[in-house]
């Protein structure tokens, strides 16, 4: 009997240790790398991708997952892949932009698709305390006056305004078609440009020049897209005649440098 004893404890002993042996490790595959790592120059993109039955999952920000507290919008053909459909009175709410607050430089990317319509319309804002801008953005977009060919158009970075007033923007922004924003931010220069469909369009007289230095959107807190702060329930005025907006929109970008004139044309031309 203790023979057999013996003998059960040395076979375990040879099960153990065998289970223990150096494995080789397994081959990897050659996997590419991340071409938006979270710190990387591109802080915030919602493609508005998703084609899932939950509207949070439908708008979700790739670089840091980050979902939106709220999606009232409904998801439709975009250029490229899906895009949100905006609505008068509602707009996407972010709990924030990543850590785009922390640029000093930066550029704004997005592709719309609207008609000719009587609304003033703010297309995104970047949420800040009132008690910074009486509009409570560090930076928005607001397009009024429409016609097929031209509007006036009025984009605004730390309360610095760029403003093409008059139906002076004459670009056929609201012809139905879909058509690429870009506006770049170079801290080194203090000068802001303006992209339509990759191709620089000249600010009024010496507008472009914010004389900002660095960016400091330090106090920046959510992200509204697709409209003005009241359209997404947070804190601002509350002016009846100033309309979410109410076109189509795709692939919101948020970068942390003031992307070159080719790199834009590169967006442009991929679609993205």
């Amino acid at each position: 009997m203790k023979n057999i004893i013996n003998l059960c404890i040395i076979s375990a002993v040879l099960i153990l240790a065998g289970g223990c042996a150096k494995k080789d490790r397994p081959v990897l595959g050659d996997y590419p790398k991340d071409a938006n790592p979270p710190g990387g120059p591109l802080k915030f993109y919602a493609a508005f991708d998703g084609t899932t039955s939950d509207p949070l999952m439908n708008a979700v920000d790739s670089i840091r997952a980050t979902f939106p507290s709220e999606n009232p919008l409904l998801s439709t053909t975009g250029i490229s892949g899906k895009a949100i459909q905006g609505e008068a009175t509602k707009a996407i709410k972010y709990p924030s932009a990543n850590d785009f607050k922390g640029s000093t430089s930066c550029t704004i990317s997005l592709w719309v698709n609207n008609t000719v319509n009587p609304n003033t319309e703010l297309y995104f804002s970047l949420v800040t305390p009132v008690a910074d801008y009486w509009h409570g953005s560090a930076a928005f977009l607001l397009v009024e006056h429409a016609a097929a060919d031209k509007c006036t158009f009025k984009f605004a970075l730390q309360d610095k305004w760029v403003e093409y007033n008059g139906q002076s923007f004459t670009k056929p922004l609201f012809n139905g078609q879909w058509h690429h924003l870009a506006f770049t931010y170079d801290e080194t220069t203090s000068i802001l440009k303006i992209y339509f469909d990759g191709v620089e369009v000249p600010t009024p007289g010496t507008q472009g020049n914010l004389g900002l230095g660095k960016l400091n959107l330090s106090s920046a807190t959510n992200l509204v897209v697709g409209g003005w702060n009241k359209h997404a329930n947070i804190e601002g005025p509350t002016d009846a005649w100033i309309s979410g907006f109410t076109g189509k929109m795709d692939q919101f970008r948020l970068y942390g440098k003031a992307l070159t004139a080719s790199e834009v044309l590169a967006l442009y031309n991929s679609k993205l």
